[in-house]
């Protein structure tokens, strides 16, 4: 296979895209890297693309890795044909090479490989040809062997058929053809063990049926979780008649009254016994395979979403972690995100000691000047809630809340991390000091949280593990580097991420920091233990030094294009201190032969406008263009929702049938694919939302009793 050409072709780009790309991989660079300082080589091809290609290219990778082991097995077994081996090289997938190699792969004893050393091969080819002029049992005496254990014409005739139902199982063209058919035919039904079990499986539970290939993913992975809990059984059924009729217009060649029969006992039985349940496995894992990358790409775009909302900065933050027993723990964080206070409250059950919880509230108010809480949306929160409600119309100091998602607060809280970064504080402070850090700065938060316990997915507890991980610690990569880190604020949990950087070089960049005090040059990035000239390249655009001798080095432009973002500047008439001063608005109004001056400068023109971009407005985040969060006063709850409501609500999680919005009564409400305010089909509700989106929603029902909320976009 040619690799080049296919990755050409199925993404659509050059294959000088393609071969540039394959070079930069292979030289050790990293996807934010190629996608941010590569753009001339790669004609500008974006992370998402990236990451395909790269997962593509692995896998073919891979697949020729995998023909090369196979052909080489054959060879050594001395049975590859010429036809053999091409058919293995064109194979355009594993399942393909997979299906070519069974005949020769070593097998256990199986009943054929018994029938074989009873030296039955003989009678089965006679049976094969089809060209019997009397009964086969004539020509089962030949075979009987009291040596062999061979006692009758019955043992012979049956151990020959065991050989043919291999055979048969063995033909790859057959099994393409019944996987394929049974892919597009078949269905997928579903039944309870027990009817009367509860669950959330209750759907599937009377012979719930399922096209095999109109099955949604979403459903998919439902129904493999209720199968692993035992509440539902679940079987295949195929096109059995049509692929019986296959079989045998593939396998009986000629209409012979003595071996038409056994033949067609012969194809039943492979099917049933050795063909039948493999497909079955093989198709229930590629619909697993398919939902889980389909679920995984919208937990991806979830989690894009919620590390990419804007920052609130400059003010105060008391992050409130809400509880019954143990008392509600708070944490007032600095604009900088340093724990000033923390305290335990316990206005809720059993002890309610609200007026005392308020003084306490109010003294931290008053003490540190807070202007914002951060209340996590676990148990207890509305409890809290209506307590903070009362209080902020008590007193005239002007402070909002915010309900945050605290998923993954107390994950981390009992983190390694959490112990080396707060080791005076418990559990409850270091979980209230993460509340309010996620609000101050999601993105620097949450990348100490392992990105599937953030709770924005369906299902990733069920997925393969390990590609959730990678593509997820993808999507928080190319996050980190699309914003850019401070290098000399940055945690080392933040700094990992950075392209080129590893868990150990993060660690020694902080003890550096920790040892000679701040950063003032990117340069000195290279004196830092095991950060070599590759790791700098790979890293350096995405560190900031905001007060360091260069002016450069707040921004993204790269080290190694300063001496042409500095040429550019005196051609235009400009000093590196305007850079400082943010006084370059405009800068790209005063260049007309965008062509020429890059070809002057040494870089390309796609390089020449991201300089220009970047010294327009240094260190621009990318955060800023997404929606700020519902700030809150007023407190509403479950029962005061009325049919046709109007309200304004944050979206918090986006699944496959629809969007869950947080309306501000501690339950979110769903709103359904067919109610999110477009005329047109949408395949995936990601096509209209994101998580944090704002967005207006009218009450469509409220069911107090199952806490379930209906809500839909369509307002006219």
């Amino acid at each position: 296979m040619d690799i080049v050409k296919a990755l050409a072709d199925e993404l659509g780009i050059k294959v000088s895209q393609v071969e540039a790309t394959i070079k930069l991989i292979d030289e050790g660079c990293t996807i934010p890297f190629i996608a941010r300082y590569r753009k001339e080589v790669t004609g500008s091809l974006n992370d998402e693309i990236l990451r395909k290609f790269d997962e593509r290219l692995t896998y073919l990778r891979n697949l020729e890795e995998k023909k090369e082991q196979v052909i080489n097995s054959i060879r050594e077994q001395e049975k590859l044909t010429p036809e053999l081996e091409k058919s293995i090289l064109e194979a355009e997938t594993l399942v393909a090479v997979e299906d070519l190699y069974r005949p020769y792969r070593p097998k256990r004893r199986t009943r054929a490989t018994i029938a074989k050393e009873k030296g039955l091969d003989g009678l089965a080819n006679i049976i094969l040809l089809q060209m019997a002029d009397k009964p086969i049992e004539e020509y089962a005496k030949d075979y009987i062997s009291e040596e062999k254990e061979v006692e009758n014409e019955e043992q012979a005739i049956a151990g020959a058929k065991d050989i043919l139902a291999e055979m048969i199982s063995d033909e790859a063209e057959y099994r393409t053809y019944i996987r394929d058919i049974t892919y597009k035919e078949g269905k997928l039904v579903t039944n309870a063990k027990d009817k009367e079990a509860q669950s959330v499986y209750e759907m599937y539970y009377n012979d719930f049926e399922e096209s095999i290939a109109k099955a949604a993913g979403y459903r998919i992975l439902a129904i493999n979780r209720g199968e692993a809990e035992k509440f539902i059984t679940v079987k295949m059924v195929a096109p059995v008649d049509r692929i019986i009729g296959y079989l045998e217009k593939k396998v009986i060649t000629r209409d012979n009254q003595y071996t038409s029969p056994i033949l067609k006992d012969v194809i039943a039985d492979s099917y049933d016994r050795l063909i039948a349940g493999a497909i079955e496995r093989d198709i229930r894992n590629e619909l697993t395979l398919k939902a889980e990358d389909g679920a995984i790409s919208v937990f991806g775009k979830n989690l894009k979403q919620l590390l990419m909302q804007p920052p609130i900065t400059g003010q105060v933050v008391l992050g409130w972690d809400p509880a019954f027993r143990t008392g509600c723990k708070l944490a007032v964080v600095d604009a900088t995100g340093k724990v000033l206070d923390t305290v335990v409250v316990y206005p809720t059950e059993p002890q309610k000691k609200i007026a005392e919880a308020k003084k306490i509230v109010h003294n931290l108010i008053k003490k540190y000047g807070i202007t914002l809480i951060s209340v996590g949306n676990g148990t207890a929160s509305r409890e809290s809630e209506m307590v903070i409600v009362e209080l902020l119309k008590e007193i005239p100091e002007n402070v909002q809340y915010v309900i945050v998602n605290e998923a993954g607060a107390s994950v981390y809280s009992a983190s390694k991390l959490a112990t080396e970064e707060f080791p005076n504080f418990d559990v409850g402070q270091r979980s209230a000091a993460s509340i309010a850090r996620r609000l101050q700065d999601p993105l620097a938060e949450l990348v100490k949280i392992e990105p599937k316990a953030i709770g924005i997915g369906q299902y990733q507890h069920d997925m393969n593990q390990k590609k959730l991980g990678e593509a997820l610690g993808g999507v928080v990569e190319d996050c980190v580097n699309s914003v850019g880190v401070d290098l000399n604020t940055a945690s080392a949990s933040l700094l990992e991420y950075i392209s080129g950087i590893s868990k150990s070089i993060a660690k020694n960049i902080v003890t550096y920091r920790e040892e000679n005090g701040k950063f003032t040059d990117r340069k000195q990035l290279l004196k830092v233990a095991k950060l070599g000239p590759k790791a700098y390249e790979q890293c350096a655009g995405f560190m900031r030094i905001s007060d360091g001798d260069n002016p450069l080095d707040a921004t993204s432009v790269h080290p190694e294009t300063y001496e042409a973002a500095k040429a550019l500047l005196e051609k235009l008439g400009y000093k590196l201190s305007d850079v400082k001063a943010s006084g370059l608005t405009g800068l790209s109004k005063k260049i007309h032969d965008r062509k020429r001056l890059a070809s002057l400068l040494g870089i390309g023109e796609i390089t020449l406008d991201d300089i220009i971009k970047e010294l327009e407005k240094p260190a621009r985040d990318p955060r800023e263009e997404m929606p700020k969060p519902v700030l809150r006063t007023d407190v509403l709850d479950m029962k005061d929702l009325k049919e046709g409501m109007i309200l304004k609500g944050t979206v918090r999680n986006v699944i496959d049938f629809g969007a869950f919005v947080d309306i501000g009564v501690h339950q979110d409400g769903l709103v359904h694919i067919s109610q999110l305010g477009v005329k047109r089909y949408i395949k995936h509700p990601l096509e209209v939302v994101s998580v944090g989106d704002i967005v207006e929603v009218k009450v469509m029902s409220v069911d107090i009793a199952k806490k379930r909320i209906q809500l839909t976009m369509n307002l006219e």
